[in-house]
C-alpha cells in the first residue's frame, strides 16, 4: 500500500516541496516583514510613539481604515449581487460583464486613479452633473471610498461566484415548495452557505484597500488631515529620508491589518463550524 501511495504522488516528495515553499515564503513575505519589524525595533519607545501618534498620522489612520472598511462593506453587498447575476441569469453580453469584473486586476492602479479623476472631477464626464446636486467626489473622502470600492470589487465577486455555482437551485425550489418565503429562503438556505465566502471576500477586499496607493493618490487630493491616506504618508516620509518614521507607521498598519484579518478569519471559522 505504501508503494501505491508513493506512485500516486504527482509532485515530488514532501521534503523538496516543503523546502521550496518555505524558501519562497521566506523571500516574498517573511524577510520583508522581519526587516520592517527589525528596523522599527531600532527606535526608542518615545521616538516610536511620537512617530505613530502625530495628529496628521492619526488622521490618516482614520481615513485609510475607515474608507477601507466602508469600501469593503459596499463590495460585500454589491459584489454578492454581481456574482448572483453572473451565476443565475443568462443575458446578452454576459461574458463581457464577467470579464469586466477583473478589470481592476489588469488595469494599473495609477491608470485607474487617472480614469476616476477624469470621470468624477468637477469638469469630468460624470462629476459635472453631480456638481449640479452639490455632490463632490474628486479630492474628497468620498473619492477615496469610491477608489477603494473599485479596486476591491473583484475579490468579493470571484470568491462568492464559485460557491454560488456549486449551490444547487433545487435547494431554493425545495424551500419554496415547503412554503418558505423568498426572504426566509435567502436567510435560512442561501446566506448560511455563502457566509464563509462572503467573509473571505470581505477580508481580501479590506486588506487590498488598506494598502492601496496608486488609484487613490490621484483622486484623493492628498490634503493633510482630510484626504491624506496612510500609504501616501509613508511614501512622503521615505522620500524625506525619515525611514524610521516610515517604518513605524508601516508597522502600525501591518499589526492593525493582521488583527482585523485575524478577527475576520475567526468569524469565518466560527461560521463554518456552526454550519457543520
Amino acid at each position: 500500500m505504501f508503494a501505491l501511495a508513493k506512485q500516486q504522488r504527482v509532485i515530488p516528495g514532501f521534503g523538496l516541496t516543503m523546502g521550496f515553499s518555505l524558501l519562497y515564503l521566506g523571500f516574498i513575505f517573511i524577510l520583508p516583514v522581519a526587516g520592517l519589524l527589525f528596523y522599527t525595533s531600532m527606535m526608542s519607545w518615545d521616538d516610536f510613539w511620537k512617530a505613530i501618534s502625530h495628529p496628521q498620522v492619526v488622521a490618516s489612520y482614520k481615513l485609510s481604515f475607515g474608507a477601507s472598511l466602508l469600501g469593503a462593506s459596499i463590495n460585500l453587498i454589491f459584489g454578492a449581487l454581481v456574482a448572483w447575476v453572473l451565476v443565475r441569469y443568462r443575458f446578452p453580453g454576459k461574458k463581457i460583464v464577467d470579464a469586466l469584473v477583473d478589470l481592476p486586476f489588469a488595469l494599473p492602479t495609477a491608470v485607474a486613479g487617472i480614469a476616476l479623476v477624469t470621470l468624477y472631477a468637477s469638469t469630468g464626464w460624470v462629476g459635472q452633473y453631480l456638481n449640479l446636486f452639490g455632490i463632490k467626489v474628486a479630492y474628497t473622502q468620498l473619492g477615496v471610498v469610491m477608489a477603494l470600492t473599485y479596486i476591491g470589487l473583484p475579490f468579493v465577486v470571484r470568491t462568492v461566484q464559485p460557491v454560488l455555482e456549486a449551490l444547487e437551485p433545487e435547494l431554493e425550489e425545495a424551500s419554496a415548495s415547503l412554503g418558505a418565503s423568498r426572504y426566509t429562503t435567502l436567510r435560512r438556505v442561501i446566506l448560511p452557505a455563502l457566509l464563509p465566502a462572503l467573509l473571505t471576500g470581505y477580508a481580501l477586499a479590506f486588506a487590498r484597500a488598506v494598502g492601496e496607493y496608486g488609484s487613490v493618490v490621484f483622486i484623493a487630493g492628498n490634503m493633510p488631515f482630510r484626504t491624506e491616506i496612510t500609504p501616501l504618508l509613508i511614501m512622503s516620509k521615505a522620500e524625506q529620508y525619515d525611514y524610521h518614521g516610515a517604518a513605524a507607521i508601516g508597522t502600525v498598519m501591518l499589526v492593525a491589518a493582521f488583527l482585523l484579518l485575524l478577527i475576520i478569519n475567526g468569524l469565518q471559522w466560527w461560521t463554518q463550524r456552526r454550519s457543520l
